[in-house]
């Protein structure tokens, strides 16, 4: 495996461990100033509106990475979310690099388990 290929791999599985750790500081150091995110629910919202909306509100319990693919400027991760609640749900997401930051992210809404 390529060092970037290895090093953007580690990112994403960073990404989601900050998420739950809510490390906005650490988040906000992987991404670029015009990072733009994507769902069903948002259409390119910039960061600051990526913070303020999609932050996790203590809801999650974990992620079970299960599909990770590295391709260039690309990756794309398939997880199972678990909430605190007990439900839970399988996501799609396409992430885009520039250089060392993730520069986009689509969300693709799976089903609720």
């Amino acid at each position: 495996m390529s060092d970037m290929r290895t090093s953007r791999e580690q990112t994403v599985r960073h990404l989601y461990a900050a998420y739950l750790d809510d490390r906005k500081d650490i988040v906000g150091a992987m991404l670029t100033e015009d990072f733009t995110f994507s769902s069903p629910r948002d259409d390119h919202i910039d960061r600051a509106t990526y913070f303020e909306r999609c932050w996790p509100k203590d809801v999650f319990r974990g992620f079970d990475i299960e599909f990770l693919a590295i391709d260039g400027d690309e990756a794309v991760i398939r997880y199972r979310a678990e909430k605190r609640n007990g439900g839970s749900f399988r996501n799609i997401e396409s992430l885009r690099f520039r250089d060392d930051k993730i520069a986009s992210v689509d969300v693709y809404f799976g089903r609720n388990l």
